[in-house]
């Protein structure tokens, strides 16, 4: 994948905390959606392909460990696609945030499954990846300093 030089670099500052908290909430309710589709899909899949009874379904090992991979999958390939496109979900484009390099470029695949396993890590430890914004002096959230991207704010339009 070739990564983009992006736009309004020069009128970009580090984004802080609220604004943060404000995309990831919008951006949990659309991974919530496409958790359920996938949930839907991985039951009828079960039910009418495999002809389970539906009081089997999600009982044995194969049906929780292939829906929870599934899961975590769907998740991380949503912000990489986000991500590595044009640096913003739809919630940070709500939110007027993109995802950049350093030295202001789109990142890479590998920057965004860094960034999407910090997170979970950070919201692990009761959101202090993210707390730690507070503290930073460049405003960096630990999925920022693992996958050495930056998290700015764009200028209104």
């Amino acid at each position: 994948m070739v990564q983009r030089r992006l736009t309004q670099l020069d009128s970009t500052w580090p984004a802080a905390l609220p604004r943060r908290l404000g995309a990831m909430i919008y951006d949990g309710f659309l991974v919530a959606a496409i958790w359920i589709g996938i949930t839907v899909a991985h039951v009828a899949f079960f039910r009418f392909v495999l002809g389970q009874n539906a009081e089997e379904i999600g009982v044995g090992a194969l049906e929780v460990w292939s829906l929870r991979v599934l899961l975590v999958l769907s998740a991380i390939a949503f912000f990489t696609f986000s991500w590595t496109r044009g640096g913003m979900t739809l919630g940070m484009q709500t939110w007027r945030l993109r995802v950049q390099t350093v030295d202001g470029y789109t990142i890479t695949p590998l920057q965004s499954v860094v960034r999407c396993l910090t997170a979970w890590l950070s919201l692990a430890a009761l959101g202090l990846g993210y707390w730690w914004v507070l503290f930073d002096g460049e405003r960096r959230s630990w999925p920022d300093i693992a996958s050495n991207t930056r998290t700015v704010v764009l200028p209104k339009r």
